[in-house]
């Protein structure tokens, strides 16, 4: 018994003689290689795209009119400069969905329903989210309000 303990009593002096003769391990901070990680990193953001000499491009693509429409309510674009468009369904039943709004989202549905029904569309089913701020339409009607959008100006 009295050499397990005089045995334990050599371990850990030998332990703290080992431990006291570590040094931090020992490193170089470099700035000038960072430039080399900054080339890998993602852009922090989509760059503004480039301006063309006619729009709507090929691709079909206009900008929004610069400054925006003195209206109550603004629809923003998405981070890619798309219109917030969307054609889905749910629970089968077709629908479009305009989504990023911000400010009278009720005026905003008058106005769309009054330019679907100029165009022959009967009343179209709506509704309004104003936490999310979405309108949803029942059926698909995303050509149409693309139209109306762009020629909003948004």
């Amino acid at each position: 018994m009295a050499a397990m303990a005089a045995l334990g009593r050599r371990l850990r002096a030998l332990g703290r003689g080992v431990r006291g003769m570590q040094s931090p391990p020992r490193y170089e901070e470099s700035t000038a290689e960072f430039g080399f990680v900054q080339r890998l990193l993602p852009p922090s953001r989509i760059p503004d795209p480039p301006p063309h000499p006619k729009y709507p491009t090929p691709s079909g693509w206009s900008p929004p009119k610069d400054p925006p429409p003195e209206l109550p309510y603004l629809v923003r674009r998405s981070r890619l400069h798309n219109l917030p468009v969307y054609e889905g369904q749910r629970q089968g039943r077709r629908l479009t969905e305009l989504r990023r709004i911000h400010g009278d989202i009720w005026a905003l549905q008058r106005d769309l329903s009054a330019f679907l029904g100029s165009l022959g569309v009967p009343e179209v089913a709506a509704q309004v989210n104003e936490v999310t701020g979405t309108l949803r339409l029942r059926g698909h009607c995303a050509p149409q309000v693309r139209q109306w959008l762009l020629q909003r100006g948004f």
